[in-house]
């Protein structure tokens, strides 16, 4: 395919892309720089979905011709991982921890789902692998020295931290769907009472018994904090 689908191209080379220059190397000095590129692709997503993010739309925000930009990301695949980080900058990381490590572990995926909100397209963005740059490294350097208490080994920490964010990511996008959903009253209607009658059938006890039960909170806050509670007091430590 094309560089535009950024499928078939040999890969995002992690040294080049984050160790090396974000200027072009030869040729007239550059009219526009990878940090202003990578914040056009941004506002784009968050403004029209991650589908919307082509190199064509993104060099007519900065008013490049779409070739200039491949000297910058030479492919989509490219421009994602600059994204994903740029918007992984808005996480603090400097704030101290309280050296009790669920609690900090939960403000980690607050944090995260903060931000995921913020920019809708980036869960999507995380479900495939992306090379982590500056900013990515900055929080996981959080979140590994929230696990430090625990005692557990490297590698663990990396897989619990793996784990929570595909969580919170899997939880938001969950969480906008219902969101938009939940804009179409007749739609919401049309499936309580579907799984009333499925409850009523006799067919399904363990179904009926559970919707019977006294509702929990149903605020988006409330849920993921209920959510988050059942996955962090639970992870195991020895």
């Amino acid at each position: 395919m094309s560089r535009e689908g950024g499928t078939g191209a040999p890969g995002v080379d992690p040294q080049q892309l984050w160790l090396g220059s974000a200027q072009p190397r030869r040729g007239r000095k550059p009219a526009y720089s990878r940090e202003a590129i990578t914040a056009a692709a941004v506002a784009l997503a968050d403004a029209e979905g991650l589908e919307a993010v082509t190199m064509r739309k993104v060099a007519a925000r900065v008013g490049a011709g779409v070739m200039s930009l491949y000297s910058y990301a030479p492919d989509k695949e490219t421009l994602l991982n600059l994204m994903v980080d740029r918007v992984s900058g808005e996480l603090p990381t400097t704030d101290p921890l309280t050296g009790e490590w669920r609690a900090d572990l939960k403000a980690v995926a607050h944090l995260q789902r903060a931000l995921m909100l913020r920019h809708p397209w980036l869960p999507a963005a995380l479900s495939t692998h992306r090379i982590p740059g500056p900013n990515t490294l900055a929080f996981l350097e959080r979140a590994l020295a929230a696990l430090r208490p625990t005692g557990l080994d490297g590698a663990a920490k990396l897989e619990i931290f793996a784990q929570l964010t595909a969580f919170v990511a899997g939880h938001v996008a969950h969480e906008i769907a219902q969101a938009a959903a939940a804009q179409s009253q007749d739609r919401a209607a049309s499936e309580a009472r579907y799984l009333a009658a499925v409850a009523a059938d006799g067919h399904h006890p363990e179904l009926a018994e559970a919707l019977s039960a006294p509702g929990r909170p149903l605020a988006p806050e409330a849920t993921f904090t209920r959510f988050l509670g059942r996955l962090i007091d639970g992870l195991d430590t020895e």
